[in-house]
């Protein structure tokens, strides 16, 4: 694999690409200006040349996939499949042609859809789908509405024997194994009806993200549950 370096006059934009690339676990290089070359860029578009990746302060998370899989001299691939474990905080793994080739597990479901769009638009591919859990009925509805509302390929799994492995990283497991099932075509959003059990839980998910500082309403629950606004947007009006 291609070691990735990274080389910018961009104080703030490097210190993102960094801490993304240590949360990845990857090998990596800082670069001065004069330093020469040989293995994948990381830098600003500005200072861009040639086969360098690009790197902007809101896709640093794109731009590093990238530098992944030009590493590992993935450029393309048929078929590029994702497996999502739902959760309030969802496990992700994404697989080109059979082959694993990321997993994360993301801190809430928010942006679970810009996500995978955005390690997409990393590997060329013919063909996109994402495989979901049927863990979490509510959790998982949501998630499914979010793909099919985005014209995402969209699949329900039973993920039964899933959440083998490690406990500290049962998610990412589980969405790894999801991503390698087959399952039921998704083709229409589902309508979301919120349990009692299911608001207590997301009043309970506020007092985690706020720090114990308020608990959201039932109503602002409910609209979190239904997707209508995100967590960070009912802390906010709370």
């Amino acid at each position: 694999m291609r070691r990735i370096g990274v080389r910018t006059q961009n104080f703030r934009l490097s210190f993102q690409i960094l801490k993304e690339l240590k949360r990845r676990k990857c090998d990596f290089v800082m670069l001065s200006a004069g330093d020469l070359w040989d293995g994948v860029l990381i830098t600003s578009p500005e200072e861009a040349k040639g086969g360098d990746i690009p790197a902007i302060e809101d896709e640093v998370e794109i731009a590093v996939e990238r530098a992944i899989h030009a590493g590992k001299g993935l450029d393309s691939a048929y078929r590029l499949k994702f497996g999502v474990d739902p959760g309030p905080r969802p496990g992700l793994a994404w697989l080109a042609d059979g082959i694993v080739i990321g997993s994360a597990q993301l801190q809430s479901l928010d942006r679970l859809a810009e996500h995978i769009i955005g390690i997409a638009t990393a590997v060329e591919h013919a063909r996109m789908s994402v495989n979901v859990g049927d863990g979490a009925p509510m959790i998982r509805d949501q998630i499914i509405n979010l793909l099919i509302i985005n014209g995402i390929e969209t699949y329900q799994v039973d993920e039964y024997k899933t959440s083998i492995g490690s406990r500290s990283k049962a998610h990412i497991h589980a969405a790894t194994r999801i991503a390698l099932m087959g399952g039921i075509r998704v083709n229409n959003v589902r309508e979301l009806k919120p349990t009692i059990g299911d608001l207590k839980e997301i009043q309970r998910q506020s007092r985690i993200h706020s720090s114990g500082d308020l608990t959201i309403s039932t109503e602002l629950a409910r609209k979190v549950a239904c997707g209508e606004i995100t967590m960070d947007e009912a802390i906010r009006r709370a």
